[in-house]
């Protein structure tokens, strides 16, 4: 992991072992609490259209809501590869390197197709 994840991760795990709450971290939990920490991130948009989303982000209590929520989410992702051995920095590199093989820029510019239906 880069030293700034790296970073996050060393404080999460002190957190976590400050209050005695690795044993509450087993990999179905952290999940479950990444799922729902992200699903409280989306609760955020909701129902809203584009335009509203525009105007909340300017509101700087609705910039505080969503920070919290992706720092949940942050939190509980690296807390999850921590405890599943998986370097998120490695993973990302990989998936990024494997997705622009699927989706190369002459074939996917501009266009939300899923790659097995590029032609």
């Amino acid at each position: 992991m880069g030293n700034s994840l790296k970073n996050v991760q060393q404080a999460m795990k002190a957190f976590s072992a400050a209050r005695d709450w690795d044993q509450f971290h087993d990999p179905k939990n952290l999940a479950e609490a990444l799922s729902i920490e992200a699903g409280e991130t989306l609760e955020l948009f909701l129902w809203k259209t584009k335009e509203q989303i525009e105007k909340d982000l300017q509101n700087p209590e609705f910039k505080k809501e969503l920070s919290d929520e992706l720092a949940d989410v942050l939190h509980y992702l690296v807390l999850l590869a921590d405890k599943t051995g998986i370097d998120l920095e490695k993973a990302s590199a990989e998936k990024l390197k494997e997705a622009s093989r699927r989706y190369p820029v002459e074939k996917s510019r501009g266009n939300a197709t899923k790659y097995t239906k590029l032609t």
